[in-house]
């Protein structure tokens, strides 16, 4: 079993825990989702990249990692109260986030478990298998589940190179075929990207004019929340 593979299981094995505990897997992705992006955070903060993302200090992943029982789930509920009435994105991020889960003990598995990953120089496959699967199992779920399915990786792999997206053609959902799409456009076998179709890949948001560069694929009565956005075909 390769490292991404042992990850990958390690999470969803500790969801299976949770969720036997009373916890939904929407609820479990919520919590990682908070944790994770809060030890990114800290990664970034720190050489070779020394980023500063705007977390407060003394509301940030180190003041996590050294509390345990009470004192760390008091702290967590005192940390997303505070990042939530940050200004910007972050503040957006946090916006009326709650601690769901009541037992300290996982609360602190949990967070010894996210810190002994690096989890920016992961593959973005590896964080995006993580949450498909979540997302499956929370559609699986009797009390929350959706019906939904997603897309093996393989077979959007396939998907994508059948398509032949091209630059400026961007995608969304999961971010499965996104990523997928990236890929593709940035391999040097299949285009070769200027400096500017470079940077404009990186930094250029989606406007709603982009829309109509989209055909999305959805169910009659879906709320436009849900649409599937996939590849146009221009061939």
């Amino acid at each position: 079993m390769s490292p991404t593979e042992t990850l990958v299981n390690k999470v969803w094995s500790y969801c299976n825990v949770l969720h036997d505990a009373g916890l939904s897997y929407g609820d479990y992705l919520e919590q990682l989702t908070y944790l994770i992006f809060l030890k990114m955070a800290d990664e970034y903060s720190r050489p070779p990249y020394k980023r500063d993302l705007g977390i407060p200090k003394g509301f940030d992943w180190p003041s996590l990692t050294g509390r345990t029982g009470a004192d760390l789930e008091a702290h967590y509920i005192r940390l997303l109260l505070r990042l939530g009435s940050e200004k910007g994105l972050l503040g957006q991020i946090f916006t009326k986030a709650q601690n769901r889960i009541q037992e300290p003990a996982h609360l602190a598995s949990l967070v010894e478990m996210i810190d002994r990953e690096t989890w920016v120089i992961m593959d973005a496959d590896v964080k995006g298998d993580i949450y498909e699967g979540l997302l499956e199992r929370n559609a699986q779920d009797t009390k929350s589940g959706a019906g939904q399915y997603f897309t093996p990786r393989p077979l959007i792999k396939a998907m994508v190179e059948c398509v032949r997206p091209e630059p400026g053609k961007p995608v969304c959902g999961t971010g499965g075929f996104f990523l997928a799409a990236y890929d593709f456009i940035t391999d040097p076998e299949h285009y070769q990207l200027n400096r500017t179709q470079k940077q404009a890949l990186k930094t250029k948001p989606l406007t709603f004019d982009d829309l109509s560069d989209f055909i999305a694929c959805y169910n009659p009565g879906e709320p436009l929340s849900t649409v599937d956005v996939v590849f146009e075909n221009n061939e």
